[in-house]
């Protein structure tokens, strides 16, 4: 059983820097707009691009803190029976989602479940204009009917394979892999899995 590498470090740069460049183009530039990762990694994802359109944009956002922020979709998930070890973490905001144009991101697009959770919890936080979806990796398989609007790399796989994605901030390195059945890094998996 072997992992290989799909994404390196540039990779997921590049990838991200595309992503807020459609963002910006989708949303026409940055008011209203508001940045939520999913923990962990989405996160992290979140904040760099939040960063990317800060340097896009510098006039129109002062710091990335005043428009990412993370939503914990913990206590909304369908599968905490199977996994109940699921630690609830901070849902942050930067400020109120009413009417404005929410892009969720996230590190692994899979099931759909995760999103799904997302999307429950972002409708008790407001009423957002939009929701949207910024992915790093949209690997297929959906069990429900959810389409990503912004993605990094779209990465047909089996089903029973592995997506790993590590980030610097998180993991100490960064790459994304994928693993045939048998092989584990312990790395993080995407959150969809």
């Amino acid at each position: 059983m072997t992992a290989r590498t799909v994404l390196h470090q540039a990779d997921i740069a590049r990838a991200l820097t595309r992503i807020s460049h459609e963002i910006l183009e989708s949303n026409r530039g940055t008011d209203d707009l508001v940045i939520l990762g999913i923990p962990t990694r989405g996160v992290v994802l979140a904040r760099r691009i939040a960063e990317n359109i800060q340097r896009i944009e510098p006039a129109a956002v002062a710091s990335p803190a005043d428009i990412v922020g993370a939503l914990d979709v913990t206590m909304y998930r369908d599968d905490l029976s199977r996994h109940p070890t699921r630690t609830p973490q901070p849902t942050s905001l930067p400020g109120p989602i009413d009417g404005k144009t929410v892009v969720l991101v996230d590190d692994v697009l899979f099931s759909g479940r995760t999103i799904r959770a997302a999307l429950d919890a972002v409708s008790d936080l407001g009423r957002p204009r939009a929701v949207r979806l910024a992915v790093l990796v949209d690997r297929g398989h959906r069990e429900l009917p959810i389409r990503a609007d912004f993605v990094g790399k779209n990465l047909p796989s089996a089903a029973a394979e592995r997506i790993y994605v590590r980030l610097t901030d998180v993991d100490g390195d960064e790459s994304v892999t994928i693993e045939e059945p048998g092989t584990d890094t312990g790395a993080g998996q995407g959150s969809d899995a």
